[in-house]
């Protein structure tokens, strides 16, 4: 008998693609986008998107560095310390859709946050990036001079690469409600001070995060019409939830929330990809293996088949392994430093 289902290549069946394997063996899991030592790769996002962005520097891509760390860093990670280095601007973390929304806004001018600049013991922190700065500014005449260097940094990568590389993290985030500025991370935490009539807690819901995604691919057109988007989302969990709720529920809805979005841009905009970092890691074939005990922390086994997964097909003769064993740098993700203040 003919049905739509016979005839189709092996990775369409749970079968054969999936229970007859090991976690690690699962092969054709995406398609690989056309990619050269050429383009030029920028990253953004959660910290789950400084992998992506290492492994290509290891494999010889032209990874895009538009704010490099200054000479008076003693070492690498010194600078990655102070978020140089990172991804391809020292915007720190980037959560969520609305955070890289407003920043591609601000950078072009059509936006200007009320609430720029937070204080901690005498001294002055960027609040759209208060972890690149661990020490903060001196004054906030300072932390104002940086911000416009940094936006102009973020112009010359929207405007030269090739590729935009961007993680997915989270829905839920905070916002001053002068304006709907989006924080990285609550006021009160790195730096700032809570105030509920000036901040409130937001939970971004499907429509919100991809009408934030189709904004931000239309920004993204205007400047640099040939550039494309390879979209990801964080398998890291939540450090904690404000919805009131449990943190596990909360962590699905949502991952769940994302990777809609992700898909149907992706569907939607030729322009567009989608790479299943998130379903390498968390999904049930994986039994929770590529986690640290603490269920969060996504191992150095995890990566690795991340990477390797990326790194198929094609573009397993384009990015040859030169350097693919040294060991990659450690993400670092505000959350961290923020779990350490809860």
């Amino acid at each position: 008998m003919v049905n739509p289902y016979r005839g189709r290549e092996a990775r369409a069946f749970w079968s054969g693609a999936v229970a007859d394997r090991h976690c690690t063996a699962m092969t054709d899991l995406w398609d690989p986008i056309a990619l050269s030592r050429h383009d030029r790769i920028a990253t953004a996002g959660s910290c789950f998107a400084q992998h992506i962005g290492n492994a290509l520097t290891r494999r010889g891509a032209d990874f895009l560095d538009c704010e490099p760390a200054p000479p008076v860093f003693a070492s690498g990670d010194e600078a990655r310390r102070f978020g140089y280095g990172l991804f391809s601007c020292r915007y720190g973390n980037i959560y969520t859709a609305r955070q890289m929304r407003q920043l591609v806004e601000e950078a072009y001018g059509h936006r200007r946050p009320n609430e720029a600049i937070w204080t901690r013991d005498g001294r002055f922190f960027d609040a759209l990036r208060p972890a690149v700065d661990p020490a903060g500014h001196a004054s906030a005449d300072t932390v104002a001079r940086a911000r416009q260097l940094h936006l102009a940094a973020v112009r010359t990568m929207l405007e030269t690469m090739d590729l935009l590389v961007f993680t997915l993290g989270l829905t839920e985030c905070w916002e001053s409600l002068l304006d709907g500025t989006v924080y990285p991370t609550a006021p009160g935490t790195l730096a700032g001070a809570f105030d509920p009539a000036l901040h409130a807690f937001r939970n971004l819901r499907h429509a919100d995060v991809l009408e934030d995604m189709e904004a931000l691919i239309a920004l993204i057109q205007a400047v640099n019409p040939a550039a494309r988007i390879l979209l990801t989302v964080s398998p890291v969990p939540l450090v904690a939830t404000a919805s009131g709720g449990h943190v596990l529920p909360a962590t699905v809805r949502s991952k769940s929330i994302l990777r809609a979005v992700a898909g149907e841009l992706a569907d939607s905009h030729d322009h567009v990809a989608y790479f299943p970092s998130y379903e390498i890691i968390t999904a049930h074939p994986a039994r929770g293996m590529f986690f640290d005990p603490d269920l969060r922390t996504v191992n150095a086994l995890g990566v690795e088949q991340v990477m390797a997964q990326f790194f198929s097909g094609s573009l397993a003769q384009a990015f040859a392994p030169a350097d693919a064993q040294a060991p990659m740098p450690e993400a670092i993700c505000d959350e961290d430093r923020v779990a350490e203040t809860l």
